[in-house]
């Protein structure tokens, strides 16, 4: 008897510690079903392609926010990053008329931005929240001035096939979903099964413990930011192939605030030092979920702003309660 008790105890502890970590399981399929409830075809091939068409371009940018924020920072220039990549991309496209090497700029282009906020915060020593804020503000008013406030157009000779990567599909999957899980299974292993995954977690558990155990603070702090630059990057390619006419003053705006309520919705704490790649992965997923379900319930959509901002605060409180505990 004693041992039966002994093994439900276990399990019910097990259960428990499974479902304090990874509570965005749960809330996805809370979710899942409100959805389901409210519209019947959500389930729908057309309906579910839809939703990872809005959530990857924003989703890859998220992934990137989670490794910022797991190492104690913040990025709120994301958005301006994938307005002044996705617009410059388009004349080297136009230009060249190759989409790799379109590719290439932008990975390599974001890359270099996101180079320039990790070495303001780490060795300018300027805190990130101010230094992502002013080259928010900095790369927007740079592609603005570039374009003239019009529109970055691809051209026609290239027009079909570059479409042709956001909404194309592989055996009816699409393009862009296909885009996603990769990505997410390259940060993943690299977050869960590197030595430089580690390293970031411990940077932002405690950043001078870490320092201490021989482990470069300023190179993994910049690293983090240049490897957001260059996921951003992608994502600013897969824009422009969505869209095909870049508007700068528009492109990618609130992308920061969409990746950052993602990674809260995903169990990341906001402090730093916790956090899990497959939780962003449904956190953006979730959070277009959201978006649908207020649709499918006639909510104005000027109030989605409000939503994502109680989701984060709430979210947010969540963490503080649980590590207080």
């Amino acid at each position: 008897m004693k041992t039966e008790l002994t093994t439900q105890n276990k399990i019910f502890n097990e259960v428990k510690k499974f479902s304090s970590q990874h509570t965005y399981v749960f809330s996805f399929f809370a979710l899942l079903f409100i959805a389901v409830l409210i519209n019947k075809n959500f389930l729908s091939y057309s309906y579910l392609s839809t939703l990872i068409l809005q959530s990857t371009i924003k989703g890859i940018i998220a992934l990137g926010m989670t490794l910022v924020i797991i190492s104690g920072q913040i990025d709120l220039s994301v958005g301006s990053i994938t307005a002044l990549v996705s617009g410059l991309g388009v004349v080297v496209l136009n230009t060249t008329e190759n989409m790799l090497v379109m590719l290439l700029f932008c990975m390599v282009f974001g890359l270099f931005l996101g180079t320039i906020n990790g070495l303001l915060v780490t060795k300018g020593r300027i805190a990130p929240f101010i230094v992502t804020l002013a080259t928010l503000s900095a790369f927007r008013s740079i592609i603005v001035q570039l374009g003239q406030g019009g529109p970055f157009n691809v051209s026609e000779n290239v027009y079909q096939s570059f479409r042709l990567i956001a909404v194309g599909t592989i055996f009816k999957i699409p393009n862009l979903a296909i885009i996603f899980v990769i990505v997410t299974a390259i940060v993943y292993v690299v977050m869960e099964k590197t030595k430089f995954g580690r390293y970031i977690y411990a940077v932002g558990s405690n950043e001078k413990a870490a320092s201490l155990a021989g482990i470069n603070v300023i190179r993994i702090k910049t690293l983090c930011f240049s490897i957001t630059g260059l996921l951003t990057g992608i994502s600013a390619f897969l824009l422009a192939s969505r869209l095909t006419s870049i508007t700068a003053p528009n492109a990618g705006v609130s992308f920061e605030l969409d990746a950052i309520a993602a990674v809260a919705i995903g169990g990341t704490s906001m402090n730093g030092g916790r956090g899990r790649i497959i939780g962003t992965f449904l956190g953006i997923i979730m959070l277009q979920m959201i978006e649908g379900i207020l649709i499918a319930a006639k909510i104005p959509p000027f109030l989605t702003g409000l939503v994502k901002g109680v989701i984060i605060i709430l979210a947010v409180l969540l963490q503080s309660k649980k590590e207080k505990s």
